[in-house]
């Protein structure tokens, strides 16, 4: 259903996407994981078509989201709800009005249809008792909520998200985790999550992609990617700070000894 091919993406002089292959199924959970600035935010915002590849496509279901007209990404887009790490709330607007805004601002159903849509989805998700409250008045795991609940407003066949579980304890991370479940199980939706959370990672995961110095060095299922000999993902999965993995991505010379890594069999 979604597919990166050969992305390749510069900011400056530094490469973050160097040749991304991504194929995700239809009603799949696909869980994109890596250390910070190895691509994962990148990628999402190329599915989205937040961002252009210099080299390479994104394709939706066979149609190109990085090369097409502005109304077929607009079309394609329609398609896709996004949780952004931080919720992306806007401070002044109720709980209430933060789910509504999509389907206002695109004028995609009357006031009654949209107060419907809108109180079934807080219901979905236990916020009900917040419907009128601001940002500010709720916690962070209600925060992650809400923005999912908008995200789920316009009934999207993709559901991207960038860190669900980020700044969250254990108990409101597997809530999380459990309406990410719950969603594929329930609302058959196809969904790409990026994140640091391992234990997130392996409990939501169809399949892994991991990420490392802005290529693919894995794909497969979370009991194949902890059986995986490969050094750097198992310092990686294991939390270890020694190992074949190079910690600062960001230094030209750090760069060029990951890449000897990768060319000398650290892919797998």
């Amino acid at each position: 259903m979604i597919q990166m091919i050969g992305v390749k993406k510069t900011f400056g002089e530094r490469a973050i996407l160097r040749g991304v292959d991504i194929h995700v199924k239809r009603g799949e959970t696909m869980v994109l994981l890596g250390g910070s600035g190895t691509g994962k935010s990148v990628s999402i915002r190329h599915i989205v078509g937040l961002l252009e590849p210099d080299e390479g496509d994104v394709h939706i279901d066979g149609s190109s989201m990085s090369f097409s007209s502005k109304a077929v990404r607009q079309k394609l887009r329609s398609r896709m709800g996004v949780l952004f790490q931080s919720g992306a709330l806007i401070n002044w607007l109720t709980v209430y009005e933060n789910v509504a805004l999509p389907l206002k601002e695109l004028k995609l159903a009357d006031k009654k249809t949209i107060e419907k849509i809108v109180m079934e989805k807080l219901e979905w998700l236990g916020l009900l008792p917040a419907k009128n409250l601001l940002p500010n008045d709720i916690s962070g795991g209600m925060k992650k909520r809400v923005g999912l609940a908008r995200a789920l407003t316009t009934n999207p066949e993709i559901i991207l998200y960038d860190e669900p579980t980020s700044g969250l304890d254990p108990v409101m991370s597997q809530v999380i985790n459990e309406l990410v479940r719950k969603l594929q199980k329930e609302l058959k939706v196809t969904q790409v999550i990026v994140t640091h959370d391992m234990s997130s990672a392996y409990y939501i995961a169809d399949r892994i992609t991991f990420l490392y110095q802005g290529k693919v060095m894995f794909v497969g299922t979370p009991d194949e990617l902890q059986k995986s000999e490969n050094g750097i993902i198992q310092q990686f999965i294991q939390g270890k700070t020694t190992g074949e993995m190079v910690l600062d991505a960001g230094d030209p010379t750090t760069r060029k000894k990951q890449s000897e890594l990768i060319q000398n069999g650290g892919a797998s």
